[in-house]
């Protein structure tokens, strides 16, 4: 049924320009992900991974092409509305955590809501909540540069999760972690998709992760290929 999709994906390409000449890296491309799936990206590097999540996440924009999310067409709004649309529906985890040095992890997972100025009273006790979730209650005041690679990337979860979007986009978010500290990693995944029917998609190199996830796809020539689905 179409309310059971939470992303909705139709004919998406993206090009790029380089010295006169036309760079095709997605091709009408299509996908469907339902509200609450969890699902890998794998592929070969340089396929274009990365920059279907940066279309995706709508920090860059496609050539053509429709993306649908809770059934609004979001490929041509505003830049303003686009700015708030992003904030309040998508987080992000990124292989390098981008956490703010100068902030503390509370101050770093409250910073959605700042941008949004949401009450700072009851946002503090979201991300209070979030950081507890993560297992990092007794690391609120402290600053990224005093926190483990593994604490930093769980700050960067709560970050991404701090608003309950419905959609969460992960590229290679344990790429710089050892086996074990990634797999505590990989648990938390699951685990807040459990508790918050969070729709995922994440891109990784880990088959490891990749195997425990419901969906698999494979981006390969511009397009998505389902390899592994509970569907």
């Amino acid at each position: 049924m179409t309310q059971d999709w939470l992303l909705n994906i139709t004919n998406l390409t993206k090009e790029y320009e380089h010295r006169g000449k036309i760079i095709p890296v997605l091709h009408n491309l299509e996908l469907k992900v339902r509200k609450g799936e969890m699902c890998a990206i794998v592929g070969a590097s340089g396929v274009g991974k990365s920059t279907f999540l940066n279309v995706v996440g709508t920090l860059d924009a496609p050539t053509r092409g429709e993306i649908r999310v809770n059934g609004e067409d979001i490929t041509h709004l505003s830049a303003r509305k686009l700015s708030h649309f992003r904030n309040k529906t998508i987080g992000f985890v990124f292989q390098f955590h981008y956490l703010l040095p100068e902030f503390t992890a509370l101050e770093n997972v409250m910073m959605p809501g700042m941008i949004q100025r949401n009450d700072k009273g009851a946002l503090r006790k979201e991300a209070e909540e979030m950081l507890n979730e993560v297992g990092l209650a007794h690391r609120l005041t402290h600053k990224p540069g005093e926190l483990s690679g593994g604490e930093q990337q769980r700050v960067a979860l709560a970050r991404a999760l701090v608003l309950r979007p419905p959609l969460l986009l992960a590229d290679e978010p344990t790429g710089n972690l050892d086996g074990k500290t990634a797999a505590g990693i990989h648990d938390l995944f699951f685990e807040m998709n459990r508790k918050y029917n969070t729709s995922m998609l994440m891109v990784t190199h880990n088959l490891e992760l990749a195997n425990r996830m419901p969906r698999t796809l494979e981006l390969k020539d511009g397009k998505v290929v389902d390899i592994k689905s509970a569907q």
